[in-house]
């Protein structure tokens, strides 16, 4: 819960993942030398704010994205959303420019969307959700939980994997960009033809609340049907609790391996959240802990 309530406290709205980058890779040379294998470790300059690990011979990939939703600064008093936050007006939003720190409320127009800061911003500056986080015995609550989640799902995956590779990536939430030179530098160094996206979905009227880790069919995307029958073949004989997904809206990272040149499966697997893009994320810890359960038997076994 510790490195949670740190993690969450970093902004990094598309674009501007560096700290929680930093954080990330921080955590992961503070920890590696404890996991069942050490893996080779990709980041720098070449690969901008992403890190790659390297476990063994990789048969799978699992992709996990830095980035939140959030706004930046325009002129005068204009705010630009930055992916699709919720707009809801009175939102404290949080962030610093030249000047120092700022917090500020949001106000939403018929015409544009605005803050109330009193004095100007730097153009360009970013804000993000200013961050509450709750947890108690059932549900983990506040804002970034997508992906705050998917990136503590893919460092706890880390400490028994043998085979594989764990991605962090970038820009998921404003259109994506890092993937294809990720999937290029994989496939070149040491090539899969499958992969899982380590995201959280929503909840819907048939995805709930403490029914475990969805596995979506498909969202506005449809990956390959024989891939997703070997996913939801291995996770019956699991014995984790899963609940399936079937929507017609929504993307990940997977849309990104589907575009790409290379027969690379894939497949969403996330907990479902409550409030989805606002300050008051909610998602069960029964769920998060079959997301992580299932990782686990997938990755050991895919």
């Amino acid at each position: 819960m510790k490195f949670l309530e740190d993690l969450f406290t970093i902004n990094s709205v598309s674009g501007d993942e560096l700290t929680v980058s930093q954080f990330i890779l921080n955590t992961i040379f503070q920890r590696c030398n404890h996991w069942k294998v050490t893996p080779n470790v990709f980041f720098g300059e070449n690969f901008q704010d992403c890190i790659l690990l390297k476990f063994g011979k990789p048969r799978t990939a699992v992709f996990a994205h830095m980035d939140t939703i959030g706004f930046m600064t325009r002129y005068d008093n204009q705010l630009i959303t930055v992916g699709g936050p919720e707009l809801v007006g009175g939102t404290y939003l949080v962030g610093q420019d030249s000047l120092g720190p700022i917090r500020c409320r949001l106000i939403v127009d018929e015409d544009m969307i605005c803050h109330d800061f009193p004095r100007t911003i730097d153009r360009g500056t970013y804000l993000s959700f200013e961050q509450n986080l709750r947890i108690d015995d059932e549900f983990i609550q506040g804002a970034y939980l997508d992906n705050r989640l998917g990136v503590y799902n893919a460092l706890e995956i880390c400490e028994d994997l043998e085979d594989g590779w764990i991605v962090f990536t970038t820009y998921e939430e404003h259109g994506g960009g890092s993937m294809p030179f990720l999937l290029d530098f994989i496939m070149n160094e040491s090539p899969v033809n499958q992969a899982l996206v380590s995201d959280i979905t929503w909840v819907t009227d048939g995805v709930v609340h403490g029914g475990g880790v969805a596995i979506s069919i498909r969202d506005k995307f449809i990956p390959r049907r024989a891939y997703i029958n070997k996913v939801l073949s291995l996770a019956k004989q699991s014995g984790i609790d899963y609940q399936l997904e079937v929507e017609d809206a929504g993307g990940s990272d997977g849309r990104e391996i589907q575009f790409s040149r290379y027969p690379i499966d894939w497949c969403f697997i996330g907990a479902p959240e409550d409030n989805v893009h606002s300050p008051n994320e909610k998602v069960a810890l029964f769920d998060l802990g079959c997301m992580v359960a299932m990782y686990r038997y997938l990755m050991a076994h895919l």
